[in-house]
């Protein structure tokens, strides 16, 4: 296997974005498929990677500082079960990231859910404030600078 990287998508990968995100969110998670999808997609810069197959297997999404504010928010991070603890959410986390930079923001901020909180730690991120519940789902907010 090829050390996994990622990439902005196009909007040929937004059919596969959208299955991965669905068999993640909806279908393990229960997420509602009403509030999986919103209308922040469209204005979102979307990440995705692929594994050595080229089916994408990992997602996120960068929504861009509102203004005023140079705070982006990260969101929508999926990768698929065969993947986990590969590196593909990893890569797609660093390539968020520096999309971000691009965009001129110098910090970002994300909803983690509770059981992926070591993995955003690991990642530079620290909790900010109390957990709560989005979704159905114990969250909590965390932040990190970026270079």
């Amino acid at each position: 296997m090829t050390a996994p990287t990622a990439s902005v998508a196009t909007p040929d990968d937004w059919p596969e974005v959208v299955a991965l995100r669905t068999r993640v969110f909806v279908e393990e998670q229960g997420v509602p498929p009403e509030i999986e999808q919103d209308d922040r997609d469209a204005g979102a810069v979307h990440v995705r990677a692929r594994d050595d197959a080229g089916r994408v297997v990992a997602t996120g999404r960068l929504l861009l500082p509102p203004e005023g504010s140079t705070t982006a928010s990260l969101g929508r991070m999926a990768a698929d079960a065969s993947v986990r603890g590969r590196g593909f959410g990893a890569a797609v986390l660093a390539e968020l990231h520096r999309q971000a930079v691009l965009r001129g923001a110098t910090a970002v901020e994300l909803h983690a859910q509770v059981t992926a909180r070591r993995f955003y730690e690991r990642a530079g991120y620290t909790a900010v404030g109390e957990e709560y519940v989005e979704a159905g789902i114990r969250h909590v907010t965390m932040r990190r600078a970026l270079p």
